[in-house]
């Protein structure tokens, strides 16, 4: 394609977005359409300048994974997500490949979501994206690498990783999460990710092959937990999980359960904020 067609539709896709659309305020009256440049660098995690040399088509061509992280800072779909790519150079992902790109519609909800904790996660359980009592709840779980970021590996392989939860609880959880793998297995079919990562599990874990054993085929939908956090208290909450089908990708929410006072709760949390701790995943 044309020199500058990618920089025109980063352009585009830019000027198309509200300060709204991605959780920004909008800070009164713009003087041009769309997030400001400095803003897409920033949810996307480069340098201003590095952005601006990109629309300007002076950069060179951009990595597979900055171009996702790009695609979801843009709130881009599937199929302009793949365009991007193809636009570099690159064919577009595969389905299940990680590259660092959200579903936009669960980061739209995401973005919304204020007074409950709530992520995205992928269908492996891998953590994409929290909002600000996610983090307070649970630490920040989307700063390391791919293996550290998965709810899956650890639990099984890191006992710090149960910590907030009720020891009563570990024993379905565990099982919940396993037939869960089970199911994301299924559905991707022959994958080497997947079969690499049970793999893995097994030999780190005799808990986890235990279960894997069993052939446990259960898609995880909704969970009721006690989270016992060590600021706020017992903590009732449902995990309701809503699929993507475009991505597979999943919105974790924590709906308190009616009659606690978990609601209470997760506002003193947000108070407080994130103090950096990384507790437990989803």
């Amino acid at each position: 394609m044309a020199r500058g067609e990618l920089g025109d539709f980063l352009r585009s896709r830019r000027e198309a977005l509200r300060p709204s659309d991605v959780g920004i305020p909008s800070g009164g009256r713009r003087r041009t359409p769309g997030l400001r440049r400095e803003e897409v660098a920033l949810l996307a995690n480069l340098s201003v300048d590095y952005y601006e040399r990109l629309e300007q088509s002076r950069a060179g061509t951009p990595s597979e994974t900055l171009l996702g992280a790009l695609a979801g800072a843009l709130r881009l779909s599937v199929e302009e997500r793949d365009y991007l790519y193809r636009l570099a150079g690159y064919s577009a992902p595969n389905p299940g490949v990680d590259t660092g790109y959200v579903d936009p519609a669960l980061m739209f909800l995401l973005d919304t979501l204020d007074t409950v904790p709530a992520q995205v996660v992928d269908d492996l359980t891998t953590m994409l994206a929290q909002n600000a009592l996610s983090r307070a709840l649970l630490g920040r779980w989307t700063d390391g690498d791919e293996r550290s970021n998965n709810v899956v590996w650890r639990w099984f392989t890191d006992p710090a990783s149960r910590e907030l939860n009720a020891p009563q609880e570990h024993e379905s959880l565990g099982r919940g999460y396993v037939a869960d793998l089970r199911a994301a297995a299924s559905r991707r079919g022959p994958d080497p990710k997947v079969e690499r990562l049970v793999a893995d599990l097994e030999s780190a874990s005799d808990e986890f092959a235990r279960y894997w054993h069993e052939m446990r085929v259960t898609p995880l939908h909704s969970t009721r937990k006690l989270i016992v956090h060590p600021r706020a208290g017992n903590l009732d909450v449902q995990c309701d999980y809503v699929r993507a089908e475009s991505t597979g990708q999943r919105l974790v929410i924590f709906r308190p359960q009616p009659g606690s006072h978990t609601a209470d709760s997760f506002e003193f949390l947000r108070v407080l904020g994130d103090g950096g701790r990384r507790y437990v995943a989803d």
